[in-house]
């Protein structure tokens, strides 16, 4: 049996035997226990030997999902994971804590341009774009096959099966009832190179309990930089906006041609087999522009929001300062609402989806701040300033925050998922 898993169910029959809280039964303690926020659990894990197996236990990762008590968190990935440790975020209590950095390759570097995403109790990273010291020339970015996965029982990164093509800039979605990831598009642009690197239409999935990536029919055409997501109603994978041919200004300068329209795919269902259901792909159909030439060049960020009930999500894409959604039926983008505070910040904004609500970011500076109570506390160091949206209440609030890291954060490059605990 591996170590893991033994220590796991030592942990488990040590929760029974021990006292949690002198004076109640463990089944109420651990129902106290079960509610404390989960940023705030690595704390008091250091409290008694008791609380310490206990929130290492699997045994409370059941308890909050039963009881519905599970945080709803941001983990940011501020530059390469290898060197610089991604953050778990709360929000709600303003808490952080910092996950381990991912296991370092010493003949890559500077990956950037990776996918995270969360599924069940994990977040998986995949691909990307990096620097391979091996490769020649050196100065040329190289997609990434690479997947990992962090366990927050173990609390450490594990390898997972690699992809079948590398790729970075892709669309990926999360199919959570089949329990499978979708990877398409994608190809090896890196941050600091405009329009270099290639481009590909490759589709896979990826099985989490077969541990193991499976090739589904091509996209229509070439699409790097493009966005995925599921509506589990429907049974569709749809991919928007991205870039494909480069094309050169005056014979010199490569620059991208970026597409204004969607590819959607229908996803099948096979029969039971091991008593496990399997998606399979269906052929691509091709969704008109979705806004015209004059409008805008590019997609901008784009989140998704999906239904509680898993009926047809909702798309929000934020375009400079205003967050436009999207209407299916139509296929356009339509004006939701506008950021009410537009600080003097030229840095990028970020865009995430957080327990029913849209969370638009930046940094402040010491300088950019109001002369207020609040924000003279963190006026030395700068502030995480954020603007929440409530789509259904259509109000705004905002909170002032300390940033969790110690180097400044560029939201133009940072990674950010959600998970649930």
């Amino acid at each position: 049996m591996p170590p893991s898993s033994l220590r796991q169910q030592q942990l488990v029959a040590t929760d029974e035997t021990v006292t949690l809280i002198p004076g109640l039964p463990n089944d109420v303690a651990s129902l106290i226990l079960a509610f404390v926020p989960y940023s705030h659990q690595s704390r008091l894990k250091q409290t008694c030997k008791s609380w310490f197996l206990f929130f290492s236990s699997r045994t409370l990762v059941f308890d909050r999902h039963k009881f519905n008590s599970q945080s709803d968190l941001l983990c940011i990935f501020p530059q390469d994971p290898s060197i610089s440790s991604p953050f778990l975020f709360d929000a709600a209590n303003r808490a952080c804590r910092p996950l381990p950095p991912l296991p370092c390759n010493p003949s890559t570097y500077s990956l950037c341009n990776f996918t995270s995403i969360s599924l069940g109790p994990y977040i998986y990273l995949l691909g990307g774009s990096h620097f391979d010291a091996r490769s020649f020339p050196l100065d040329r970015p190289l997609p990434s096959d690479s997947a990992f996965r962090f366990n927050f029982l173990t609390f450490s990164w594990e390898r997972i099966a690699p992809m079948i093509s590398p790729r970075g800039s892709f669309a990926c979605a999360a199919v959570r009832s089949l329990n499978q990831i979708i990877v398409a598009g994608g190809g090896s642009r890196h941050s600091l190179f405009g329009a270099a690197g290639s481009r590909i239409s490759s589709v896979e999935r990826y099985d989490v309990a077969k541990n193991e990536w499976v090739s589904m029919d091509e996209m229509p055409r070439f699409r790097a930089g493009c966005v995925g997501f599921v509506a589990e109603e429907s049974g569709e994978f749809w991919v928007m906006g991205g870039y494909g041919d480069s094309r050169t200004i005056s014979g010199v300068l490569p620059v991208d041609e970026y597409y204004r329209d969607a590819v959607v795919m229908q996803l099948k269902k096979k029969k039971k087999t091991d008593d496990h259901d399997d998606g399979d792909g269906g052929t691509w159909r091709e969704v008109g522009d979705m806004w015209d030439e004059w409008e805008r060049s590019r997609i901008g960020k784009i989140v998704v929001m999906e239904d509680e009930n898993r009926g047809r999500p909702d798309v929000f894409m934020l375009d400079k300062f205003d967050i436009l959604r999207y209407d299916m039926g139509l296929n356009r983008w339509l004006k939701e609402t506008t950021i009410p505070e537009i600080r003097p910040c030229k840095k990028p904004l970020g865009f995430i989806v957080l327990d029913g609500e849209l969370y638009v970011m930046t940094v402040l500076k010491g300088s950019d701040l109001n002369e207020t109570r609040r924000s003279q506390q963190h006026k030395r160091a700068g502030c995480l300033f954020i603007q929440i949206y409530h789509p259904r209440k259509k109000t705004w609030r905002y909170i002032f925050t300390k940033p969790p890291f110690p180097q400044p954060l560029d939201f133009g490059t940072a990674i950010m998922c959600t998970v649930r605990l």
